[in-house]
């Protein structure tokens, strides 16, 4: 074969291998898709996970099927789909947990540079409450009486974001000594404030909002610059004199880090189709979410963001896990 017919032989290759990724994009999806939530089922992740997956399978035309796979403060289920094929066949739903773990978290086995950010689709900020008989009756009180005796406040567990986010909030801005007390979830950590077992909770908005307006406990301060709608009578720290402190919880979408732009590209918009819709919104907005849109690079510097956010209040504390 002559030097000349080689080279148009490699060319036609080169050509084909390198349109197949983007022709395997084009086609995709062409079977179901797997969400991994890093959560329990009723959880944050889990109820956004759930609400897109319905929408999604019906816009793609193929099943999107959940799965929780609860643990190690969400490190299980990041780390499983770190690990998988990049073909977009294999989906993470999780939380802040993934920013939070990136610093507080060691020997993970994988790290936030093994996934790809897809969408962050929803923000809740979190929100102190304590229960209706504490003398205290607003987060001005309650942290006066923090000064002269330290006072306990109970989380979803050691190394989430509202136990660091708390205790940041509460050492670092409000110079105040609070003992942390973990729970195993928010669901306990919520009973427990109901009976009147710790002085306050420090939890997402979601998780605390039906006891506040329920009136079981009382809200003193969300975790945010402004207001919230579910609970709109609890202040955010921005009107009680603690602006640039807050903390919460979004909720997004990953994919292994080789997965092809076209298929992030296609997902991205799908979601964001999604959570453009009235009804998706009222749904999230009802329990304490914020709608969040945003392109795939958009995402990808958030996640970066809030790495370096949620590593300085590691720091800050002294946290450490293995």
């Amino acid at each position: 074969m002559s030097n000349h017919l080689v080279a148009r032989a490699a060319l036609a290759v080169m050509i084909v291998f390198g349109l197949a990724p983007a022709a395997r994009a084009q086609s995709y999806p062409s079977q179901n898709i797997t969400v991994l939530v890093s959560f329990a089922a009723g959880g944050i992740a889990d109820v956004v996970a759930r609400l897109v997956a319905i929408k999604l399978s019906e816009r793609l035309g193929h099943a999107v099927v959940v799965e929780n796979r609860a643990g190690a403060g969400g490190n299980i289920a990041a780390k499983m789909v770190s690990g998988a094929a990049p073909d977009g066949y294999t989906l993470l739903a999780t939380t802040s947990s993934l920013a939070v773990n990136e610093t507080a978290t060691k020997n993970r086995g994988f790290s936030v540079d093994d996934l790809r950010a897809i969408a962050i689709v929803a923000f809740s900020p979190d929100v102190i409450a304590i229960h209706p008989s504490n003398p205290a009756k607003d987060l001005r009180a309650f942290l006066a009486a923090g000064k002269e005796k330290s006072f306990t406040f109970g989380s979803a567990g050691v190394g989430t974001g509202p136990h660091i986010g708390g205790e940041y909030f509460f050492r670092e801005a409000a110079k105040v000594k609070a003992v942390h007390i973990p729970f195993t979830g928010g669901g306990p950590a919520v009973s427990a404030a109901i009976g009147n077992h710790v002085d306050a909770v420090v939890l997402t908005l979601p998780t605390v909002a039906p006891a506040i307006n329920q009136g079981l406990l009382r809200g003193i301060a969300l975790a945010s610059a402004t207001r919230n709608a579910a609970v709109p009578n609890v202040p955010s720290y921005a009107e009680l004199g603690f602006p640039d402190v807050y903390h919460g919880s979004w909720v997004g979408f990953f994919a292994p880090a080789k997965t092809p732009d076209a298929v992030i590209e296609k997902l991205n918009a799908e979601i964001n189709t999604i959570m453009r819709e009235p009804d998706s919104q009222e749904k999230l907005a009802a329990v304490g979410f914020d709608v969040m849109i945003k392109n795939p690079a958009e995402s990808a510097d958030y996640i970066k963001r809030d790495v370096a956010d949620w590593s300085r209040k590691v720091h800050a504390i002294g946290y450490s896990s293995n």
